[in-house]
């Protein structure tokens, strides 16, 4: 990794700043899909319920016309949220299957979870490599700096 960053800083210094394109990666790599399936699931599951409710509530007479005016309208919002949310997790699950595609990997065998977590060590590794780099060319630009003071200081004593 250390030689890939100093390869990179000669060569493409830009490169080294890869990590401003994963600036959702760290966030990313919390998201587990089943569980958003599970709740999606939840989700579907409660507003089916709601609807038999309201089904039931059906034979209660004038008593319950504000329940089931109440029911019908929250139904009728829910069942729109519920498409939406179902519409996004098949948006999410295309894309998570095209993140790893892009990466070469294949989708059944390797993970969303996988994947994000693959790339966010990477990302990781490369800044702390490029980040060590920095402070070792450092290190040695002081070292040059102090043999060309002592060198100096040396010429100079034996001119007097």
């Amino acid at each position: 990794m250390h030689y890939l960053c100093k390869v990179l800083a000669e060569k493409n210094p830009t490169l080294l700043d890869v990590h401003l394109d994963f600036v959702s990666l760290e966030a990313a790599a919390k998201i587990h899909l089943k569980v958003l399936a599970e709740e999606m699931q939840a989700i579907v599951k409660g507003l089916e319920k709601v609807k038999q409710e309201l089904a039931a509530s059906e034979n209660e007479g004038p008593v319950s016309d504000v329940f089931r005016k109440t029911l019908k309208e929250f139904i009728s919002g829910s069942e729109a949220e519920a498409a939406s949310v179902t519409h996004l997790y098949t948006e999410v699950g295309k894309n998570a299957d095209s993140l790893a595609l892009y990466f070469g990997e294949d989708p059944t065998r390797c993970p969303f979870e996988q994947v994000t977590t693959t790339l966010l060590n990477f990302v990781r590794l490369f800044r702390k490599a490029h980040e060590e780099n920095m402070k070792q060319a450092e290190v040695e630009q002081k070292k040059v700096e102090k043999e060309a003071e002592t060198d100096k200081n040396k010429g100079t004593e034996e001119a007097e």
